[in-house]
């Protein structure tokens, strides 16, 4: 099992290593780069507003303080992700078109303001990602069995009994199974979820 004493954010404002910063590489690297080719940014701009954003990360880790409120990470990552976007055209003197009628200023002007929709469905792409890479990191540290018995149950929606029944589990130990995963995966997620 993986041992984590404090969350990932925590870890990296008391005093970054390597395994950490890695971590964080590891789950937003592919988010960044996926939300930064909807932008119309070409392919051989992309990798480097990736470490752009990353470089401002790490800069401002310090600075980033948790809210009470869900969701302050991602817009905190958005912030710096728009402001990194607007800073590149800014310096290419390029204003791309948008999808639809929106000019590119409409776009990064939606994605400052958490309440619309661009902002949701920035924030809900964000949570569905992290929760994938999250589970790409952690399945190794499961047997083959636990990690049937909470897939089956947690991520399929099948019943308890059907999934125990099919890995020749008893029910309780199907929910012990979902338990332990879920239980790692909120412990990796901290902060960067809620």
């Amino acid at each position: 099992m993986i041992e984590t004493s404090f969350s990932l954010l925590d870890r990296l404002q008391q005093g970054p290593e390597d395994a950490s910063w890695q971590r964080m590489v590891d789950i937003y690297t592919p988010l960044i780069r996926g939300w930064l080719r909807r932008y119309t940014v070409l392919n051989q701009d992309i990798d480097d507003l990736v470490q752009e954003v990353l470089a401002v990360v790490v800069r401002k880790l310090h600075e980033f303080e948790r809210q009470p409120r869900i969701g302050a990470f991602r817009r905190w990552l958005r912030t710096i992700t728009v402001n990194c976007l607007r800073n590149f055209w800014r310096a290419q003197r390029y204003q791309p078109k948008a999808g639809g009628n929106a000019g590119f200023g409409d776009v990064l002007d939606q994605l400052e303001d958490p309440e619309s929709d661009l902002s949701r469905l920035w924030d809900k792409e964000h949570d569905d990602r992290v929760i994938q890479r999250l589970l790409e990191l952690i399945r190794p540290y499961f047997e083959a069995k636990t990690w049937q018995a909470f897939t089956g149950v947690a991520l399929q929606g099948r019943p308890v009994d059907q999934v125990a029944a099919e890995l020749g589990m008893s029910a309780n130990a199907v929910f012990i199974a979902k338990s332990r995963v879920l239980h790692q995966l909120r412990r990796e997620g901290q902060d960067l979820l809620e």
